[in-house]
């Protein structure tokens, strides 16, 4: 399995890092994907990064819940890490647009992920999508620029079969799954039942959305099985299958040489 979404550079893992790492290996986690959040918390993943080489894998990204005043300062540091050939980002992400926690910025953020998708498409890098509440907008832009021949993930995917098919139009676009697929009463479920195995990755989005048994506790990349059991029920496939596929989806994607 390949945990496409996991902050385990956050302070919420400093008193076991170590040890959160050698469960996700004993669970058959092969590789963990390190998305970005800004300039201050960089260094962070960088270190996590570091510490973990070939298997927590490194990204890029103005997150826009951290787009405010200063984002063309932000975006200037992105582009040059970017051009740092010594360092090598399997994505960029995640970026978006977030319509939830505040919308005092919503132009900046319009402009720093349309800019964020231009070097998507330059380095040749997928992109990990955040999607709070502006589902609409996002489509509105991603069709606007298809032009770019972005491919990526939606990250934390919570909408409906329609808006699934909406996004191909866009792009090469698969959907992250994550804990909230394990909640009682999810729509998701519904959902995923119509989506092709081909298009899904597993996520945790640790330390956050922890699957069921262990939800309220902090998540952690060990707790993929949880999600994959629950798509073997929903979609009547063995769990070693669903692991495989959603494996193959993300070194695809990401560009991971497990070997």
């Amino acid at each position: 399995m390949i945990d496409t979404h996991s902050h385990l550079y956050t302070s919420s893992f400093d008193p076991d890092r170590p040890q959160a790492v050698a469960r996700a290996i004993e669970a058959g986690v092969r590789a963990i994907i390190l998305p970005g959040i800004d300039q201050a918390n960089h260094p962070a993943l960088m270190e996590t990064a570091t510490a973990y080489p070939n298997f927590c894998l490194p990204a890029i990204v103005l997150h826009p819940t951290s787009v405010d005043a200063n984002f063309a300062q932000e975006l200037t540091f992105i582009e040059q890490q970017l051009a740092t050939a010594a360092i090598h980002f399997v994505a960029i992400g995640e970026i978006g647009i977030d319509a939830y926690w505040s919308k005092e910025f919503m132009a900046q953020q319009r402009e720093a992920f349309e800019r964020q998708l231009e070097w998507a498409a330059r380095y040749h890098l997928p992109v990990i999508i955040h999607s709070r509440n502006s589902f609409d907008e996002l489509y509105d832009i991603l069709y606007r620029r298809r032009d770019l021949n972005i491919k990526g993930v939606f990250h934390a995917f919570s909408g409906s079969y329609e808006q699934y098919k909406q996004l191909q139009k866009c792009g090469d676009f698969k959907i992250g799954i994550g804990g909230v697929v394990t909640y009682k009463n999810a729509g998701l479920c519904e959902t995923v039942t119509k989506i092709d195995p081909s298009s899904i990755l597993l996520e945790t989005d640790s330390p956050w959305l922890t699957p069921a048994p262990h939800r309220g506790k902090r998540n952690e990349s060990s707790y993929l099985i949880f999600i994959v059991q629950k798509l073997s029920e929903l979609l009547h496939k063995p769990f070693e299958e669903l692991a495989h596929i959603t494996t193959q989806n993300a070194s695809t994607l990401f560009q991971i040489n497990l070997s």
